[in-house]
């Protein structure tokens, strides 16, 4: 049975995809990946949450989007997809967004072809071993770009409303991780030489601090630095990508970390 931890109005996604209303995010427990660094470590791995039936994930869809939500949000829901699929048989009114560590098998991702408008993939790394120390997984890459070609497959070049909203798309995001800024430009490099120009987005990420089990790493037990930062902006805005977000420093603060206390799941219990 899927565990949910949050589910409530989210507005600090890329702006195309919170505006003003916000998006109608639900935090799945549990992650195919486990990063160290992990930002929701206390739902990613300490799988904190609440039991939750198909039938009561499409009411929390049908009231988040009564309270405005401009798309719902599954963040981390592959390794319950038996589940999920049933909550999407029925188109909703608003686009569903797959929000992913990017860790993704193609066939898994063919089941939810024609049910996600779009996708909101990580790129984590480029590099084998940073790959395999901090989430354990050393085949990250070809696995995440495999995923990442699957999505765009799907739902092609990215759409805009006319307010700047997403309707369909692939937005590829990277966080920037301490002392790595070397691999965050072989990630830009990757996305740069695969998409023209219009076809996705990218979200360059600064929000990086150390959570999880962090402490236990010590070369990535402290914040990014503003020279780390510029360094892979700089290189960012000298690629071919033209399309997507960058984050102000203020982002890297722990106060943008929900609350996984059961907002929105609970209530929605018969």
């Amino acid at each position: 049975m899927p565990r949910a931890a949050r589910a409530a109005l989210h507005f600090w996604e890329e702006p195309c995809l919170s505006g003003e209303q916000g998006s109608g995010a639900v935090f799945f427990s549990g992650c195919t990946l486990h990063c160290v660094y992990c930002q929701n470590y206390l739902i990613s791995s300490e799988n904190q949450g609440w039991e939750v039936t198909p039938q009561q994930l499409r009411r929390i869809y049908e009231d988040l989007i009564a309270k405005g939500a401009l798309n719902i949000d599954l963040i981390t829901a592959t390794h319950y997809l038996p589940y999920i699929l049933p909550s999407l048989e029925k188109p909703l009114p608003v686009p569903v967004v797959y929000n992913t560590g990017g860790y993704e098998k193609v066939e898994t991702l063919r089941r939810l072809e024609g049910k996600v408008q779009i996708y909101l993939p990580d790129l984590k790394y480029t590099d084998a071993a940073l790959a395999r120390r901090y989430s354990g997984a050393a085949d990250y890459f070809p696995v995440a770009t495999r995923a990442i070609r699957e999505m765009f497959r799907q739902v092609g070049p990215y759409r805009l409303d006319q307010q700047g909203i997403m309707k369909k798309g692939v937005i590829i995001r990277h966080l920037i991780l301490p002392g790595h800024t070397d691999d965050s430009k072989r990630v830009i490099d990757w996305v740069a030489h695969t998409f023209r120009p219009g076809q996705v987005m990218f979200s360059l990420m600064r929000q990086y601090i150390p959570c999880g089990e962090a402490a236990h790493y010590p070369e990535i037990n402290r914040p990014l630095t503003e020279e780390e930062y510029q360094e892979v902006e700089a290189y960012l805005f000298d690629s071919p990508i033209e399309d997507g977000f960058v984050q102000e420093a203020p982002s890297a603060d722990s106060q943008f970390i929900p609350a996984f206390d059961g907002t929105g799941i609970r209530s929605s219990e018969p």
